[in-house]
């Protein structure tokens, strides 16, 4: 029998065996037992070339799946350099801000610290100008006390003098 034929014949069995739950008859059991050794050996090569083609087919998937996950791991790699080139990015930023801050505060506190005293030495400035004015105020009232009683002292004198002599004076008073 060449092979085509046994396929036949064991497609013919299998659809009969399936089909038909009865038991075969004795006589087709001797005709079959001699098919079914032939088909149960054509199964095992197409097994063996079956199997073949499955472990190609498995080891492609393999391969697939590790070209997978290296190119996973490898994006997750680069993933990873950039977050971190980004963090180390972005701490220099931080680090440069922060840097210039400090200068910036650095030259206000200096620059408030010189107002300060500017503020200071303006104060004693008008602190003395007031003290000056003050004195000058308290000598002006001392001159005009002083002349005040100088001019009453004269004006008792010339009253004296007009009640000796018992004239009056030419000069009553400035409004007449």
């Amino acid at each position: 029998m060449t092979q085509e034929e046994q396929k036949k014949v064991t497609d013919a069995n299998t659809t009969t065996l399936d089909l038909d739950p009865s038991p075969p008859s004795t006589e087709e059991k001797s005709d079959d037992s001699k098919a079914l050794v032939l088909v149960v050996a054509e199964e095992l090569e197409e097994e063996k070339k079956e199997g073949s083609v499955y472990r190609d087919a498995v080891l492609t998937r393999l391969e697939t799946e590790k070209r997978i996950s290296l190119i996973k791991a490898w994006e997750e790699a680069e993933k990873s350099k950039v977050e971190n080139k980004a963090q180390k990015k972005l701490s220099s930023v931080g680090a440069w801000e922060n840097s210039k801050k400090a200068s910036v505060e650095a030259e206000l506190k200096k620059i408030e610290e010189q107002l300060i005293k500017k503020k200071a030495e303006y104060t004693e400035q008008m602190k003395n100008k007031i003290a000056q004015i003050h004195k000058e105020a308290e000598e002006k009232r001392a001159m005009t006390e002083a002349k005040r009683g100088e001019d009453v002292l004269k004006a008792e004198e010339m009253a004296a003098k007009y009640r000796a002599t018992g004239t009056a004076p030419t000069k009553l008073f400035g409004c007449f």
